[in-house]
């Protein structure tokens, strides 16, 4: 008799709908709490949210990761307190309506590569991690640009207070993406 030993985090889910529930319900929870770890900033804050949408894009795979997300932002759209501010269409047609869009495409890109093999080494999952929060900033400055007038303040309203949180986030992100590896290769 052999056993199973998944070659992915993400592998615990495949397959499986009502996991693949609990795992969006959990992620989706995770993410209204990393919202409430903030630090107030204008016009956008700081707080753990890219950290677990990272994480869970890294962990959960690119499919599983980036409808974890979207079921969030719906979450957010219903009106639902999800977010830093609150919740509702308004908020996300706001400033950070472009962070938030570029979190599903950051749990994509980092679930893609931590699918290909970027998590199962420590720089490599950092790596991924660092790649993977890219989207967030790309859909985001343009995003906020249109709030404060020039793509020169969006940067320093909207980045540069933000890279050494960003530093961190990513780097334990890529750490949890990796050790979650070698626990399911156990």
């Amino acid at each position: 008799m052999t056993t199973y030993t998944p070659t992915r985090v993400s592998d615990w889910a495949n397959g499986n709908r009502i996991r693949q529930a609990l795992c969006v319900l959990v992620g989706t929870g995770l993410l209204a709490l990393s919202a409430r770890v903030e630090i107030p900033f204008w016009p956008v804050p700081f707080s753990m949210q890219t950290f677990v949408v990272l994480a869970l894009g890294m962990v959960y795979g690119p499919v599983l990761g980036a409808a974890t997300v979207l079921t969030y932002l719906a979450q957010g759209l219903m009106g639902l307190p999800v977010f830093v501010g609150g919740g509702g269409p308004a908020y996300l047609a706001g400033p950070t309506g472009g962070y938030l869009l570029g979190m599903v495409a950051a749990a994509w890109v980092a679930g893609w590569l931590a699918f290909h093999g970027w998590a199962r080494h420590p720089l490599t999952a950092i790596a991924a991690a660092g790649i993977g929060n890219l989207p967030v900033y790309l859909l985001g400055l343009p995003w906020l640009a249109v709030w404060v007038g020039s793509a020169e303040q969006a940067v320093v309203a909207g980045l540069v207070p933000f890279i050494p949180g960003a530093i961190l986030k990513v780097i334990g992100a890529g750490l949890v993406a990796w050790g979650m590896m070698r626990i399911a290769r156990r």
